[in-house]
């Protein structure tokens, strides 16, 4: 049975953003874009690699909110950061192709973070696991499978099949009801301060905002004022804080 925290409630489950929080997808998406703009010779195009790849990733999170916000389906968000890197009008067909060229890449250097199976075991025996990822199913069915965690998870859940992301409460009350659990016995970890942290903290989840640019080996602490999202900067940190909720003002054992 799950340990009682300081303030009396029970955590069961911890459920899990996948993108930055189990996997390093900034590095596998820097690296695989690098390979592919040098085996199509488009980096001669740009003054250099370092800004073909931070044009990349600006589109992509322009493409990716509107994706969130119900603007495009998954399909089109990806076709989209093909045409606008290019600056070409492109079909669907010839934008799906550039994208699946690019994912041989970004697929060739998958890697979890070092810490996240070393977190994932100590976590197995006392609490449930589950994904919420404002993904696709398919994307995140294959990414975990082929990473080797996928049976760690009960269920996985994604934005494109629940047809709400992400901060939005009803992506995370979804993932509630998966499990059959009330808010207050949920824990949520992500790696986006409002995304993540406080969306999940709004919703009234348990909320964990992973900050691996922070000062490592610090302390947790919370990001914002009580009720907010605990920060810790590796998941080595999380089952002192899932052992330890000062949600409602316990003082905090965080060292």
């Amino acid at each position: 049975m799950p340990p009682v925290c300081q303030s009396g409630r029970v955590i069961r489950a911890v459920v899990w953003d996948v993108d930055d929080t189990l996997f390093d997808y900034t590095t596998a998406d820097r690296e695989g874009m690098r390979a592919h703009l040098a085996a199509e010779g488009l980096l001669a195009g740009w003054g250099s690699a370092e800004a073909a790849l931070v044009r990349w990733r600006e589109i992509t999170d322009q493409q990716w909110a509107r994706f969130s916000a119900g603007e495009l389906s998954f399909e089109d968000q990806r076709r989209d950061r093909v045409r606008v890197f290019l600056g070409a009008e492109l079909t669907d067909g010839q934008a799906d192709d550039w994208f699946r060229r690019y994912l041989t890449h970004y697929e060739a250097v998958w890697a979890l973070f070092p810490d996240v199976l070393p977190a994932l075991d100590a976590l197995a025996a006392g609490y449930r696991h589950a994904v919420l990822s404002n993904s696709s199913r398919h994307v995140q069915d294959r990414k975990l499978r082929t990473l080797g965690v996928h049976e760690r998870f009960e269920a996985v859940l994604c934005a494109a099949e629940l047809g709400v992301s992400k901060p939005a409460a009803g992506a995370f009350l979804a993932a509630c009801e998966a499990l059959a659990l009330a808010p207050h016995e949920v824990a949520y970890v992500g790696d986006h301060p409002e995304i993540d942290g406080r969306g999940a903290a709004d919703a009234g989840l348990l909320s964990v905002w992973i900050d691996r640019r922070g000062p490592s080996g610090g302390p947790a602490t919370r990001a914002d004022a009580p009720g907010g999202p605990h920060r810790i900067a590796s998941l080595a940190e999380l089952p002192a804080i899932l052992r330890a909720d000062t949600r409602f003002g316990a003082p905090s054992t965080f060292r």
